[in-house]
């Protein structure tokens, strides 16, 4: 399942990301890549005091997130990335590690997640392609996707401007990608009943479907 989360990030924060990066220190993104994803990764990352903020600004736009928290069912996460592209730069086909750094030890990486920092039209080419879908993924700055972190992905070359994005993985509390689906749907079918026609007998049995699946499939 592919989410995208629209103005996940407002103009303000945008901006606020955008000024503290500008004074980060940015080394070779290959440095973090795991063995095989090294071999294709070009791109550079930020480093220093002046990511921390960012980190912030994004941790507390997913947390008030209601779709994010609906559709991802985050039990964790590692931390947030700030990556550049300039012409040139891409990151070729991978797969992404499997167990991450995360506060408190490793994390299994079931789903990643990039959120868009620059303007579409400030740059070109930088598409998000995941394996199985048909377009590359350019999003308004401020906006978000995340996916199975079980895709091949790749970024396509950038050709002019740069593009500035934030990544990080989640651990969710439901494993496999067809469940966690299958809740996200009952999670939108009952609010959907609660918003139009109140707490009705429907929205009682849906609720108590979800929480009992929840119940079978999370893992705490």
């Amino acid at each position: 399942m592919i989410v995208i989360l629209n103005d996940l990030l407002n103009p303000i924060e945008v901006t606020r990301i955008r000024d503290a990066l500008a004074g980060a220190q940015w080394q070779e993104g290959s440095s973090t890549a795991g063995r095989h994803a090294r071999m294709v990764k070009n791109n550079e990352q930020a480093m220093g005091p002046q990511v921390e903020m960012p980190r912030r600004v994004i941790a507390e736009a997913l947390a008030r997130n209601e779709l994010f928290n609906m559709a991802a069912l985050p039990r964790s996460t590692t931390s947030i990335m700030f990556s550049r592209y300039r012409p040139g730069m891409e990151y070729g086909t991978h797969i992404d590690n499997v167990l991450m750094p995360a506060a408190g030890g490793r994390i299994r990486t079931d789903l990643a997640m990039t959120v868009f920092l620059s303007d579409p039209d400030s740059y070109s080419g930088g598409a998000l392609s995941i394996s199985g879908t048909e377009t590359g993924i350019r999003l308004a700055a401020g906006s978000a996707v995340f996916y199975p972190a079980t895709t091949l992905h790749r970024v396509t070359p950038v050709e002019t401007g740069e593009r500035l994005a934030a990544v990080l993985w989640v651990q969710s509390l439901v494993r496999e990608d067809a469940a966690r689906e299958t809740l996200c749907d009952l999670a939108r079918a009952r609010r959907m009943i609660l918003d139009t026609e109140g707490k009705t007998e429907a929205f009682d049995l849906v609720a108590k479907i979800h929480a009992n699946l929840l119940r079978g499939w999370g893992e705490l």
